[in-house]
């Protein structure tokens, strides 16, 4: 079964002890191509053999280490139920696997270290955020994280405007106001209200006892969500926002939200909807690093020179880093000499440099952010801003 991939399990790969480490990445076909998916895996298998044994191990040594793979990939069923990305990690003793929905090309890596460089997008903070989805009959707070989303079970949040008003005493004092004044404890019209929408005469009581509902929603999901900094996203009827942020006390509520009916969507469908409504906070640490790299143009506390990168990450001089996606620099590095040596093609012991930069600030509790070759500082492969 897959891992969950998580900061955590990142830092488990980056910290894997030294040893013959293989990567893997390979793009799930899905549908009607799903047949190409076993052939393709047979392909990168065998340039992992030859990869292996470069290194210097026999073919049955490169088999033996590779076999928990096949094993478990030779499972039945297994291709229909990945996401668009299978990374594989081997080592000795060591095997993990994740499906992730990235994309990214195919990629066979074999040096001391994990290639985890492509995974670093889908981390970057676990993008955690919440989806409140809003209705009369139906409430959900769904937990999104990197590429998951599952719905939660909040103490004391009602189900529905009918339960919050019968188990909220204050709630029930508002509904009996409410329905004395609609024309005595007789009148059949004594129902909690509803709301009808823009001109109706009930309107404005009706929006009262919404908003006492959504007063009790706010409690509940602000108390499961103390000491959070994660973005808040609601999903409903659009007339509803309004009055909810009317109640809301959670400081992390995002202006805009889903509209329309989310009763019938699943918690990823709800997760999808939402991305592009959270990524603006999530890309906001980013842009700030760039815009102090920037700043701190012209002096000693930026490099954008690979050869001094990859040389302060290792030494724990890199506070921010930001390093290319979809690109590989082959090399190595020498800590005891501090040299670099940079190749044209990956030799033999080589590693790409890029991936190593950012294990190593990660190590070291930096900050790494992996991302498109145009959105590196300088036009370079990496860029780098130092503690000291």
């Amino acid at each position: 079964m897959a891992n969950i991939l998580s900061v955590e399990e990142l830092k488990a790969l980056v910290q894997q002890s030294p040893g013959l480490c293989v990567s893997i990445y390979m793009p799930v076909a899905k549908g009607t191509d799903i047949q190409q998916n076993p052939i393709r895996f047979k392909n990168l298998i065998r340039e992992a053999e030859d990869r292996i044994i470069e290194y210097g191990f026999d073919k049955k040594e490169a088999a033996e280490l590779l076999e928990p793979v096949i094993a478990e990939i030779n499972q039945e069923n297994f291709w229909e139920n990945q996401s668009d990305l299978l990374a594989i990690f081997v080592g000795a003793g060591f095997f993990r696997y994740y499906s992730c929905p990235v994309d990214f090309d195919e990629l066979v890596a074999v040096s001391d270290n994990f290639h985890v460089k492509p995974l670093m997008p889908v981390l970057a903070g676990d993008n955690l955020f919440y989806v409140l989805t809003l209705s009369q009959k139906e409430v959900r707070l769904i937990e999104c994280k990197a590429y998951s989303a599952r719905e939660v079970e909040v103490q004391n949040l009602p189900k529905s405007l009918e339960e919050a008003l019968q188990y909220d005493p204050t709630a029930k004092d508002f509904q009996f106001r409410i329905a004395t004044s609609k024309g005595g404890t007789n009148n059949a019209a004594q129902q909690p209200g509803s709301f009808h929408g823009q001109g109706s005469p009930d309107r404005d009581d009706s929006k009262q006892e919404i908003l006492q509902y959504f007063h009790i929603i706010d409690r509940a999901v602000h108390e499961y969500l103390r000491n959070k900094k994660a973005p808040l996203v609601l999903a409903g009827v659009e007339y509803l926002f309004p009055v909810y942020r009317e109640a809301n006390t959670y400081p992390h509520l995002i202006e805009e939200g889903i509209t329309g009916n989310q009763k019938l969507l699943k918690p990823e469908e709800l997760r999808e909807e939402a991305l592009p409504l959270v990524e603006p906070v999530f890309m906001q640490a980013q842009t700030e690093a760039i815009e102090l790299y920037r700043e701190l143009t012209g002096t000693e506390k930026i490099s954008a020179d690979l050869q001094e990168a990859v040389s302060a990450a290792y030494f724990g001089r890199v506070d921010r880093l930001f390093v290319a996606l979809g690109v590989q620099q082959w090399g190595n590095f020498n800590p005891e000499t501090n040299a670099v040596h940079i190749h044209p093609e990956a030799e033999l012991g080589d590693e790409d440099l890029l991936n190593a930069a950012a294990i190593h600030t990660i190590l070291n509790g930096g900050t790494v952010y992996a991302v498109p070759p145009e959105q590196v500082p300088d036009q370079a492969l990496l860029a780098a801003i130092f503690r000291y």
